[in-house]
């Protein structure tokens, strides 16, 4: 039976909230555990829905996963299946991050095609350049992507864009390839640099990670490691426009605050007073914020996983703000949502202008991804009455205990 929440207007967020591991990291960290034979532990993992999705995909391939609350080992045997699981893969993006690993390891791996949000094309097409560079031949085949490849060899590569997924997979590849990798144009986000540095603890040979160029010097083989995840910036992200909009008093622990620069940064152009710890900080809003434009870049701009929350803000805000999204064609697709509660909300292209009022209206709502669901959560708290948000299975895969911490900051929101 689907769930759904329902979210009472009027609260006023206030309290401290602790952030878990990252999502966005955790699920690449399980598959790079496919590179080496023995058990990978993973601490600070988020007990959230596509941790046993990835779970499903690793056994898949022959692994031994457990996960008991907040740890995730991966025993990983000697001779791994190089064909991911169809079902299990075409539920969410993040599974294709199997396809460096299994190429560097086992000389081949078949992926499908995978699914996940509803949020616009992520084609895999610089994956695929990445790995034939490194001496890998790769097409598509009965819905999924079959790369092969002897040993793998070093190359120089340059992505046409910074895309995080393909930076992930040739760094996996990359590891074991014969000789020096040079990748330019790299993705930058704190994900990309965790990645990075478990390698490293494994015993690969990168530097540059947080940088545009990225030096991969390839090594026989890795060992086994233990690493805890770096925390969720989107979450505390999240919150942190949470309490903007709810001219609320939140504190976020178990985040470096850099990784959120800019997104706090806007935060303070809206009124807010902000202030930083070294493992998180604090928002605090005390009248009404004021619109503020935004547009989304890859790291270090400003995220379009917050693009929500930035639209959120912008319309209970005073004036008129203007949010551009370069990243997702699709990602828009929310703004109709907020439209049903009440926004003033123009869409033109890639660019969204919204007119702040005083307060939105409380209706039924849908999700469409993750971010979207969670954004249309904290519209319902500046809504009068109560807004119902439908297909919260979304916001489950990328925000743990989300109705406890809400609820816990002092919203009224029961999950049905």
């Amino acid at each position: 039976m689907k769930e759904r929440f329902l979210v009472q207007g009027g609260a006023r967020l206030e309290g401290v909230v602790r952030v878990d591991g990252a999502k966005n990291s955790v699920l690449k960290l399980m598959a790079a555990a496919l590179l080496v034979e023995g058990t990978t532990t993973l601490n600070n993992c988020p007990e959230i829905l596509d941790v046993p999705l990835m779970q499903k995909v690793l056994e898949g391939l022959g692994c031994d996963v457990e996960i008991e609350g907040t740890v995730v080992r991966i025993h990983t045997p000697a001779y791994l299946s190089s064909r991911a699981d169809f079902d299990a893969v075409r539920q969410f993006r993040a599974s294709v991050a199997v396809l460096g690993p299994l190429t560097a390891r086992c000389g081949e791996a078949v992926v499908a095609l995978p699914g996940g949000d509803a949020i616009g094309s992520r084609p895999l097409d610089m994956h695929q350049s990445g790995l034939e560079k490194l001496g890998a031949t790769t097409h598509i085949e009965h819905g999924a992507v079959v790369a092969r490849a002897g040993r793998l060899h070093g190359a120089r590569i340059n992505l046409d864009f910074p895309s995080v997924g393909a930076t992930e997979n040739i760094l996996t590849a990359a590891v074991l390839a014969e000789g020096q990798t040079v990748l330019d144009n790299a993705a930058r986000e704190p994900e990309i640099v965790d990645l990075c540095d478990m390698l490293n603890s494994m015993g690969a040979r990168i530097t540059g990670a947080g940088t545009s160029t990225i030096t991969i010097d390839g090594v026989e083989s890795l060992h086994p490691t233990e690493h805890t995840v770096i925390g969720d910036r989107i979450v505390a992200g999240t919150w942190a426009y949470a309490a903007a909009m709810t001219r609320g008093d939140v504190t976020v622990v178990g985040i470096a605050p850099r990784h959120l620069h800019l997104a706090l940064a806007k935060l303070k152009n809206a009124g807010a007073d902000v202030e930083t710890y070294d493992n998180g900080f604090r928002v605090r809003m005390d009248g009404r914020p004021q619109a503020v434009d935004y547009q989304t870049l890859p790291f270090p701009g400003f995220p379009t996983d917050l693009q929500p929350m930035a639209i959120g803000l912008s319309a209970v805000a005073e004036g008129t703000s203007v949010i551009t999204e370069n990243v997702f064609e699709s990602r828009f697709r929310f703004v109709d949502e907020m439209m049903r509660l009440g926004a003033d909300a123009t869409v033109d292209g890639h660019h969204v202008v919204l007119r702040g009022v005083e307060r939105l209206s409380s209706t039924e709502v849908w999700s469409s991804d993750i971010r979207a669901g969670a954004g249309l959560v904290l519209a319902g708290l500046v809504a009068d009455g109560e807004t119902v948000v439908h297909d919260v299975e979304h916001i489950d895969r990328g925000y743990p205990h989300f109705v406890e911490d809400l609820n816990n900051l002092g919203a009224e929101v029961r999950r049905i």
